[in-house]
């Protein structure tokens, strides 16, 4: 999906969003991610078998243990691995199959238009709401997080 009207009204209707691959490492792109979606009033459910919390939020094997309604199925996966995870999406009744950047399953996307989710592929969802709210220190600009200054403490 490349229209930026729909990629609006999405992320300005949506609640609740189910990241399936979420990492607790500070330093993956999915929690940087996740933490920004959070910051920004979203429900973040981390979807990822290997941890017990993520994020202050408890942390699901699978989207089908979710216990409540989802909007945005968030996918940090291999595009591979992204058909189960339609699937699953679809019977919990998610309304959005959001594949990340690098990500893009056109199968497991045409079955989610089929079933009525929306498909988002190649996109994350970080950078998109910074784009289209005005969340773009997040992304990078002006947080002191990305500088050219060399810091002071590093021994060279």
């Amino acid at each position: 999906m490349d229209d930026i009207n729909a990629l609006r009204r999405i992320l300005r209707e949506a609640k609740v969003i189910a990241v399936v691959g979420l990492s607790a490492d500070w330093f993956r792109p999915s929690y940087f991610a996740a933490k920004y979606m959070q910051e920004h009033g979203y429900r973040v459910i981390p979807v990822n078998p290997k941890y017990p919390k993520i994020l202050g939020e408890k942390c699901y094997p699978s989207l089908r243990d979710i216990p409540q309604a989802v909007d945005i199925v968030d996918v940090f996966r291999k595009t591979a691995d992204v058909m189960p995870i339609a699937q699953e999406a679809i019977k919990i009744g998610a309304k959005v199959l959001w594949q990340q950047l690098g990500v893009r399953n056109e199968e497991a996307a045409a079955r989610a238009r089929a079933a009525g989710l929306e498909a988002v592929m190649d996109r994350c969802v970080k950078i998109e709401h910074g784009r289209l709210f005005g969340g773009l220190n997040w992304v990078g600009v002006n947080t002191g997080v990305i500088s050219a200054k060399r810091p002071r403490w590093l021994a060279y």
